[in-house]
């Protein structure tokens, strides 16, 4: 959405993933939508920015907007109360989040609190996990469903926590897992709720193709499953049976992929029906993809269906099959994580510096110069029009026969220097001829040739793990500057002195590309970075390469008057935090960099005014932030 003046944010593909939630202001500056109230003002991010620098926390930083959060819950509830009434579906639903997708506590607790009208609950796949769900307000009617590989005393607190009115339910994940099951609620005397995992034979397509189908690594497979209700049934637990569980994948690209694999699950649940199970519960685990690219297809980064139509083909699907069987419509349940926090969160990061591949001036050619050189600089007087092809193909050439030539010591450094730097005012001149020439641009763009780099005050293995482990692709735009046209075309680099340490893949509105359009920088004036849809999982896959630690985190409400209020913020991590968490003590460090001080002091190297300054830099590293300040 754009005010009266021009503004660029079209490029950038906004219209298609911004969800509502965000919009370009008529001074070019990225603003945040109250999504519940879309004719409130909205509140632009570059303020946003500057208010907490004024507070003392700078970029890079994680924001949270409370709104966001609670918007898509509230999304994902309304869709399947909505297919429900409208398919006259006899059963309800009831959501769960699975921790993992976001441990944070400031999430869980404002996930809890705006989910309380919902009954929303809690998946929890391991004890520290479990730990936080019994630590929060669930409501009375919510599902706490315990997942994953479970030891004793994970399982001993599960069922404890029945006492405290808890609807905590065990999904048994293997034949053996149940046999601990047994034994402790015998020893307890406490009846459990029980779970089963079981495999679906149909695979989906995606990134996470591998965690469906009969070889996934969790459940159990029909044979299995046969001799499990044996079990139960031998052992007088069948009646705890309540909830069947059928992970659909996660990010599922193909709602086509969804019905059958939810199909399938319907079988499982009518023959496990009549094989005396008293299940209440369907579990269709995660699956709901995020729309990351906007482009509304069947891809790894984008889904072809809307939160609507994944609820109305999930209730569709299993009324359909339940009332051909006569067996009376479960309680629905789905571990939807990602689609509700990834809209949630936005990384902003500060560009430090640029790399760019051209250069104002022409350089000088000289009588001795090799005539290479002056082939090189003939170059651009064909370089518009229909040679521009020809232009490139000859500037390329001409350049790294000259780079052969220095290699061979047939011309020294000054004449490659100017040569190099020839062949980067070419370069300003095959931009400008190519920019808003879709034919032309195709052509540079494909020799890879003038992309330039723009260096980002970050760690892309801490804040954006996927983007570097899985090439997860998230919506990526400057917040600033909008009303301008982005006169250059960069990859982003981070701080860490990692090859792979870069973002070169972005979404645009004509498809993906390998160059993100930004502005020329300015002195003097910050230039922001925003990376849209980062609430699930990027904060807890984080690592510490090259020891930068987590970023500042801020989470803001809206105040529908173009302002917000901060209700949390988290400082980022501290140089003496991470080196105690590859265990070092920061105090020791202190110390024995103390002691080679005073021996310097000893020495005569070092005279007291520098010992105090050496100490001064030294302790003040230790607090301060792993990044750039």
């Amino acid at each position: 959405m754009s005010g009266a003046a021009e503004t660029f944010e079209g490029l950038y593909g906004l219209d298609a993933w911004g969800s509502g939630m965000l919009e370009v202001t008529p001074d070019g500056a990225v603003a945040l939508r109250v999504p519940q109230a879309p004719d409130a003002k909205p509140t632009p991010l570059p303020e946003v920015i500057a208010a907490i620098e004024a507070r003392g926390i700078s970029a890079p930083v994680v924001l949270r907007v409370h709104q966001f959060l609670e918007q898509s819950l509230t999304q994902l509830h309304e869709a399947f109360n909505s297919a429900i009434e409208n398919a006259g579906y006899k059963g309800r639903y009831r959501g769960v989040f699975p921790i993992k997708v976001n441990q944070q506590a400031e999430v869980i607790g404002h996930l809890m609190a705006a989910g309380q009208k919902f009954s929303y609950g809690l998946e929890a796949g391991s004890k520290p996990e479990l730990m936080i769900a019994l630590s929060q307000p669930l409501p009375e009617d919510a599902l706490l469903i315990c997942n994953g590989s479970k030891d004793e005393a994970f399982i001993r607190l599960a069922i404890l926590s029945r006492k405290l009115g808890h609807n905590t339910v065990i999904v048994i994940e293997t034949l053996d897992e149940f046999e601990i099951i047994r034994r402790v609620a015998e020893d307890l005397g406490i009846r459990p709720l029980l779970g089963v995992r079981v495999k679906l034979t149909e695979r989906v397509t995606g990134k996470w193709q591998e965690s469906s189908g009969d070889r996934s690594t969790f459940g159990l497979g029909a044979h299995d499953l046969v001799t499990l209700m044996g079990r139960l049934r031998d052992s007088g637990f069948l009646d705890c049976l309540v909830l069947q569980h059928s992970h659909l994948g996660s990010q599922v690209p193909n709602i086509f992929d969804i019905r059958r694999a939810a199909d399938e699950a319907c079988r499982f649940f009518v023959e496990l029906t009549r094989m005396g199970a008293p299940l209440t519960h369907m579990d269709l685990g995660g699956g709901l993809g995020v729309d990351y690219t906007g482009e509304r297809r069947p891809d790894e980064n984008s889904v072809n269906y809307t939160v609507n139509e994944y609820c109305t083909n999930i209730v569709e699907t299993i009324r359909y099959a339940l009332d051909e069987a006569g067996i009376a419509h479960p309680t629905i349940v789905t571990e939807s994580g990602r689609f509700v926090v990834a809209h949630s969160s936005i990384f902003i990061f500060e560009v430090l510096g640029a790399t760019l591949y051209d250069a104002p001036e022409k350089p000088e050619v000289r009588p001795d110069d090799h005539h290479l050189v002056s082939d090189l600089m003939a170059v651009e007087a064909y370089i518009g029009g229909p040679r521009f092809q020809e232009a490139l193909n000859d500037a390329i050439y001409y350049r790294d026969e000259l780079r052969a030539l220095f290699r061979r010591g047939q011309i020294g450094l000054e004449q490659l220097s100017r040569a190099e730097q020839g062949f980067l005012y070419l370069a300003g001149l095959f931009k400008a001829a190519a920019r808003g020439d879709e034919t032309l641009s195709e052509a540079a763009s494909a020799l890879g040739a003038f992309t330039d780099h723009y260096q980002g005050n970050f760690s892309l293995f801490q804040s954006l793990p996927d983007v570097w482990a899985i090439d997860q692709l998230h919506p990526m735009m400057p917040i600033q500057r909008l009303n301008e046209l982005p006169s250059r075309n960069a990859m982003i680099t981070d701080i860490t002195c990692d090859s792979d340490g870069k973002l070169d893949h972005f979404i645009l509105a004509d498809g993906t590309a390998n160059a993100l359009p930004v502005h020329d920088l300015r002195e003097g004036e910050h230039y922001l970075i925003g990376v849209f849809f980062v609430g699930a999982y990027q904060e807890t896959l984080g690592d510490l390469h090259n020891l930068f630690g987590d970023a500042n985190v801020v989470t803001i409400s809206l105040d529908g008057q173009g302002g917000f209020d901060i209700e949390h913020e988290t400082e980022a991590d501290t140089i003496a935090e991470v080196l105690s968490y590859v265990e070092y003590d920061p105090r020791l460090c202190l110390e024995t960099f103390r002691k080679r001080v005073e021996r310097a002091v000893k020495s005569g190297k070092v005279n007291a005014a520098e010992r105090r300054q050496m100490i001064a830099a030294y302790k003040d590293s230790l607090a301060g932030s792993t990044y750039f300040d």
